[in-house]
């Protein structure tokens, strides 16, 4: 990991870039995810709710993140829907010949993951009202086998009569995993209100600590080296430092540029040169010799 901030860098980055150069390494194709940041009005202006992974996860243990996480094929299947058509959704998100059934499969991965993580829910009885509570029993039941996959999201919603609050959600960034890393993800950020009456609670299997806190206090943590985060994180969390207000975080999503972000790889002088386009601040300088570590 970087010793200058709070960048997430494994130890076997450099190797593995080597490996990818000299094409002794073949890219693993990326599974398809969403990630929501859940926000609120604070005094200081919008807070973001995070989640710290569990140091025994596989994936990016101990950094700061957003609720969010893989597509599950079930995700495709058809569920009552609110706001824009599954077409318009695609060529929002930049998928090929507004491939319909993949951006419902994306949107429903986004809205299915913030309730098994953090217990909110972005639908509601009809297609301008939203649920006002998902605490008790039967919530946390169908919450534990939402998680478990023994009830795909549209069996959940269809059961409770529920229409999925596509409107609800403002597409904001979308970052690739690199080529060198075992595990690959095509992830889209969104953003979101928390609903009037819910409320967050630490539920997901895959945190040890969940936090509301404001954007530039949470950057200014990583800056310190507090606070491990992975690039995609502290960039829209920096994104979001300009805005007052929710409101106005939600309707500067539809002008937010979606191109995917993907780091890339040359060799420089003796060094390969690790960069993310457009986000100078995670580039890295790595020796191609077999010691040394990484420098900003």
């Amino acid at each position: 990991m970087s010793t200058t901030n709070g960048q997430w860098y494994p130890p076997d980055w450099p190797e593995r870039i080597r490996r990818l150069a000299n094409g002794e390494l073949t890219p693993v194709p990326p599974r398809r995810a969403a990630t929501v940041l859940l926000l609120r009005d604070g005094a200081e202006g919008p807070a973001v709710h995070m989640l710290r992974r569990r140091t025994s996860m596989a994936f990016a243990a101990g950094a700061y993140a957003y609720p969010g996480g893989s597509v599950d094929p079930r995700d495709e299947r058809e569920v009552a829907w609110a706001g824009p058509s599954r077409r318009e959704w695609a060529l929002r998100l930049g998928l090929a010949e507004g491939d319909g059934t993949a951006a419902q499969a994306i949107v429903c991965a986004a809205v299915r993951e913030t309730f098994e993580e953090a217990g909110v829910l972005l639908a509601g009885p009809t297609p301008d009202t939203v649920v006002a509570d998902t605490t008790g029993k039967e919530w946390d039941a169908d919450r534990a086998a939402l998680v478990d996959r023994e009830l795909s999201f549209a069996e959940f919603l269809d059961r409770r009569g529920l229409v999925l609050r596509s409107d609800l959600l403002g597409g904001w960034a979308r970052w690739i995993t690199p080529e060198f890393e075992p595990r690959r993800y095509d992830t889209w950020f969104f953003v979101a209100a928390l609903p009037s009456g819910q409320r967050t609670r630490n539920v997901s299997t895959e945190a040890d600590h969940t936090v509301w806190i404001p954007p530039a206090e949470a950057a200014a943590g990583y800056d310190r080296g507090e606070l491990l985060m992975m690039p995609p994180t502290i960039a829209t969390l920096r994104d979001l430092e300009p805005y007052g207000t929710v409101t106005d975080v939600l309707a500067a999503a539809p002008g937010r540029d979606l191109t995917p972000v993907l780091a890339q790889a040359r060799l420089e002088g003796g060094q390969v040169v690790l960069s993310w386009p457009g986000h100078d601040e995670f580039t890295k300088h790595i020796p191609t010799g077999p010691t040394g570590g990484a420098t900003g």
